[in-house]
This record gives C-alpha cells, structure tokens and sequence, in this order.
C-alpha cells in the first residue's frame, strides 16, 4: 500500500508540474499575443491616417487639374484671339501701304529670312559676307521704318495695342497652366508615395494579426494541456484520498482488533482470579466489559 501511494503520489507531482510549465508558457503566450494586437492596431492606425492624407493630397491634385483646364481654355481663348488680331494687323497694314513705298512688309520680311538661311548655310569669302551682311542691315532698316510709318496710324496703333494685351493675357494664362500642371504632379507624386507607405504598413498589420491568431492558438494550446493536466492532478487527489481513508479504516480495524484480543486475555486473568492493574482495568472499560 505504501508502495502504491508513493508511486500515485509521484505521478500526481509530475502532472502538477507539467500543468505548472504549460501555464506558464500559456501566459507568456497570452502576453505575446497582446504585443502583436497592440502592434496591428498602431499599424492600423497609421494606415488611416496614411490613407486620409493621401486622400486630401488627391482632392488638391484634382482641384489643380480642374484649375489647369479651365487656364488652358483662357490660354486657347486669348491664343485664338492673338491669332485673329496678327491677322488684322496684317490686313491693316497691308491696306495702309502706300504704292509708292515699294514692295509690302511681308515680301521684305521673306526677303530677309532668304538671307539669314544663305548666311548660315552657305561658305562665303569675307568680303561676300560683308556684303551680306550689309543687304540684310538694310532690310532690317527698311521693314523697321516701313512698320514704324504703318503704326503711325490711329487704328493699326489700336490694333496692335489689343494684339500686345492679348499675347500678354494668353504668356500669362500660359505660365498659369505650367505652375497649376507642377503643383497638381507634386500632389500626385506625393498621393502615391503615401498609398505606398500604407501598403506597406498594412502588410505588416497583416504579418502582425497572422502573428496574433498563430500565437493565440499556441495559447489556447498551451492552455489545454494545462486543464488536462489539473484534471490528472485532481484524479489523482482523489484516488490517494480514498486509499488514504480506506488504509485509516483498515489499521483502525486492525487496532479494535487488537485491543478486542487483549481485552479478551485481561478478561480471561479476571475470570481465574488473578489480580489485574490499572492498565488493565482501563483496557477492559475501553473494550466495553466494564
């Protein structure tokens, strides 16, 4: 029976052990799993915030693009005029070109371009390009007094006039168009680095959660072998308690017993005659014969 109750009380420490060690890796696991849901969540939060300023970098980028097109109507606009007005600036001026005066502005003008291809394509001995260069002087003189009499007039002045205000209208709507077309590139390169960076941080909230739900069923694991091993323990408890009460019972049964069989021969003395003491005399009472 000794033998019995050591070997079922060994057994019982070693699951009471083995439950001790897996709750232990249990709450070390648990305490795991609390790091990587804090770690998603911060990750997760980045990313809205990631994607909330890439949102606003696209609202700016598409009021940008709207601002470039309406700017390239103008621009096309005030082109579209400026074109209109050299038009009527060379009807005007054709039609104030006295006959008298020689050759129109136009045919000068092609004239003097004829000569600056032949300058720079053609190899001329120095004194032929003198003389060049002087012909083309003269040309330059010519349209230039020729157009200086020609905007003497009150209505090509005028004319002229828009035509300057309109080119300046259509170079400025112009250098709208590039700085708006820059701005809105800026926020779109901006919008997709920040879409980058919460693609990759929604990756790492990703790895995190499969970390947490790995971690959490090494826990939920762990946990169970616990309880099995407290349930081993309690059988066991149960076991060696009843052997225990039943080991009582039998020695307290051996001992009445025993004292049964001495009680006996103290009765058998008394009955012969023979002097009994005190201890005796006690055993008797405690048997019941007295």
């Amino acid at each position: 029976m000794t033998e019995l109750l050591e070997e079922l009380d060994q057994k019982r420490q070693f699951n009471n052990n083995e439950a001790e060690k897996h709750k232990r890796l249990r709450d070390e696991l648990n305490d795991k799993t609390k790091e990587w849901v804090q770690k998603r969540d911060e990750l997760n939060s980045k990313v809205r915030g990631l994607v909330e300023e890439a949102a606003k970098r696209r609202e700016t980028r598409d009021s940008l693009n709207v601002q470039v097109r309406e700017a390239k109507e103008k621009r096309d606009l005030w082109n579209h005029k400026v074109n209109e007005l050299n038009e009527k600036v060379a009807g005007l001026k054709k039609a104030n070109v006295p006959k008298e005066q020689g050759p129109p502005i136009g045919k000068l003008k092609k004239e003097l371009k004829s000569l600056e291809f032949r300058q720079m394509t053609s190899v001329l001995t120095i004194e032929k390009e003198r003389e060049l260069i002087d012909e083309m002087s003269a040309l330059q003189k010519q349209i230039q007094e020729r157009e200086k009499q020609l905007e003497q007039s009150d209505e090509v002045r005028g004319v002229i006039k828009d035509l300057r205000e309109a080119k300046e209208n259509a170079e400025g709507f112009h250098k709208s168009v590039g700085e708006l077309a820059e701005k809105a590139q800026t926020e779109h390169d901006e919008m997709i680095k920040l879409y980058e960076q919460a693609d990759i941080m929604r990756k790492e909230a990703d790895d995190s959660q499969e970390k947490f739900i790995e971690t959490k069923l090494k826990a939920d694991e762990e946990h169970k072998k616990h309880i099995e091993h407290i349930r081993q323990v309690h059988d066991y408890d149960k076991i060696l308690t009843g052997l225990k009460q039943k080991a009582r019972k039998a020695r307290k049964k051996k001992e009445e017993t025993q004292a049964m069989k001495e009680a006996e021969d103290i009765f058998d003395k008394f009955k012969k005659g023979e002097k009994l003491s005190t201890e005796d005399l006690m055993a008797l009472q405690k048997s019941g014969y007295l």
